[in-house]
């Protein structure tokens, strides 16, 4: 069974990712892996710099900082670098579940789950969500942006409001993960999984 991790900017998905990880949970970081192929995929770099320009690229990697400031400030930017990137996160996803038994307890974690359309290559949604004055602090705390820039990154998000109804879990983290959110989460397995 795949579960589905997703949550806006400073959620809390890492932290619940590296928890299960730690508890032997296999756990796939789509963001992480769509970081590192926009790095060494022939295709998604030729695709990314002809939308970007030979530039967006220095000594082999992609100015991340740059790429953005571009499509934060310009959501048609941001889909087509999601158009580029993401079908083949999903195929290397894919890929990587075929390692699993079926009854296996498996994970993805997305900020872009809805957004990507990866929900529908998952069995279960977990929804991690924080209010909008906390998220807006963490990450100018974690990340050193500007409250603008936060909330530049939070509008190219769905709201929280409409993931909830497609969510099967949802768990709000405004004072981090609950302490019970392993065996919830366990217990959650055992009622999902004959």
């Amino acid at each position: 069974m795949i579960i589905g991790i997703t949550g806006g900017i400073a959620s809390g998905k890492s932290t619940l990712s590296n928890l299960l990880k730690a508890h032997g949970f296999p756990v796939y970081d789509s963001d992480l892996e769509a970081r590192r192929l926009q790095n060494e995929h022939p295709e998604i770099i030729s695709q990314t710099k002809a939308l970007f320009g030979d530039d967006i690229y220095v000594d082999g990697q992609l100015n991340r900082p740059a790429v953005a400031t571009l499509v934060f400030q310009n959501p048609e930017l941001l889909k087509k670098l999601t158009d580029i990137v993401h079908p083949v996160v999903k195929a290397e996803f894919l890929q990587w579940t075929r390692q699993f038994k079926p009854n296996k307890l498996i994970f993805i974690e997305s900020a872009i789950l809805f957004e990507a359309n990866f929900d529908k290559l998952v069995d279960k949604v977990i929804l991690l969500t924080v209010s909008e004055e906390i998220r807006i602090q963490r990450v100018m705390e974690r990340d050193g942006s500007t409250r603008e820039q936060v909330l530049a990154r939070i509008k190219n998000q769905i709201p929280d409001t409409e993931k909830i109804p497609k969510s099967d879990l949802v768990i709000l983290t405004d004072q981090g993960l609950p302490d019970d959110v392993l065996h919830l989460i366990v217990s959650w397995q055992d009622r999902i999984i004959p």
